[in-house]
Order: C-alpha cells, then structure tokens, then sequence
C-alpha cells in the first residue's frame, strides 16, 4: 500500500535534485560576497558616466535609447576589480550595440582595446565577434541572439582565465594577461539597451 507514494516522494526528490544541480551558479548572486550594482531604483554613485546618453531608469531597470555623443557611452564602476565574477540581466534591441568591458586600463577612455569586451551585437558585421564573442580576442560560432528578449551574462575573471557564459552556455574562453585589473562598465552604442540587475562577487 505504500509502494507508490514512497516512488512518487523519490521521484520528486530525483526531480528536484537534477533540477538544483542544473541551475546556473548566477542564482546564489544576491548570497554571500555578492554585491548588488544596480537596486533596480536608481543609478547609484558607485558609477561614473562617460559618454552621453539617456541613461534612465523605467520599471526596475537601467534603459539607454537615444546617444547623444559621438562614441558609445558607458557606465562605469568606481572600482577597480582584479578576479571577479560578474552576473547581469539584459534586454536588447534587435539592432543594439552594447556590451559588457571588463578590466578596463583607462576609466575615461573606454575601448575593447583597452579592455575585454563581452559583446552585444546582433547585426555585427563580422558576427564571429557578435554576441556572446570576446571582441578581439575570441570568437563565437554561431552567435547566439540577444535581440527582443531578456538575456544573462555570467562572466568569471580570475587570473588570466576569462569566462563568459551567455544563457547558461559558455560562449568565449580567453586565456590573457593583457589587462589584469581594472573597472566593469556598461555600454550604450546603438539601439535600446536595458539592464535589470548588475551583481558582481570579488574572488
């Protein structure tokens, strides 16, 4: 008489045990060591601008739609951060420019020269370095789209081992030591970008 509710309790123990171990390590962010960049309120002052855009906060996340200088405009972190993980919920425009810079050498002049670039951009061009892609550094093939959805990036930077995991699949891995310490910084270049939460762990 008891046979089928003891399957039934062990089946639902297997079930929610491979759904556990198959969730994405982004889901403890808000844990311990992890600290919140964005609150979904307001831009905080642990940011700095450079660049110009309408960067806004509608409905809980960071929006930029309209550039207003010549180059892409950032935000970028006050701190400086050597290993790291970096956890960010995005929505992109089919036609958005944008990306995620990492350990950037000059907070004022931000380029994916001076930095690593994880990459948002559907209608790149060379789309071996589009989205999910370390600009300059690695490819992706074939590029997965961020265009009219809301998207994951979870990014391991530790030593010179560079990590991107883009919706739960690893895009790009870069062995480097070309930068090695350095701010994190949102990009606005085209289109409309959207950030709903920017969580990042020191290492």
């Amino acid at each position: 008489m008891l046979r089928a509710p003891i399957r039934a309790f062990a089946f639902a123990v297997v079930v929610s045990t491979a759904v556990l171990a198959g969730a994405p390590q982004a889901l403890a962010q808000s844990g311990p060591g992890w600290v919140t960049l964005f609150d979904g309120k307001t831009i905080g002052d642990q940011w700095n601008k450079v660049g110009e855009t309408n960067w806004r906060v509608e409905d809980g996340a960071i929006v930029a739609d309209k550039r207003t200088s010549k180059g892409p405009a950032h935000l970028v972190t006050k701190d400086k951060y050597k290993d790291f993980q970096v956890y960010v919920e995005f929505w992109a425009s089919d036609d958005a420019n944008s990306g995620i810079f990492l350990r950037c050498q000059n907070p004022e002049q931000i380029t994916d020269r001076s930095c690593y670039e994880a990459n948002i951009f559907d209608q790149r061009k060379d789309p071996t370095y589009g989205t999910g892609a370390i600009v300059r550094h690695v490819e992706v093939n074939p590029m997965p789209k961020a265009g009219g959805k809301w998207n994951t990036y979870e990014i391991t930077a530790k030593g010179r081992d560079i990590t991107l995991v883009f919706n739960g699949k690893e895009t790009a891995k870069l062995r480097s030591e070309m930068f090695m310490e350095g701010p994190v910084t949102l990009q606005h270049g085209a289109g409309t970008i959207k950030f709903r939460k920017v969580a990042i762990k020191p290492l």
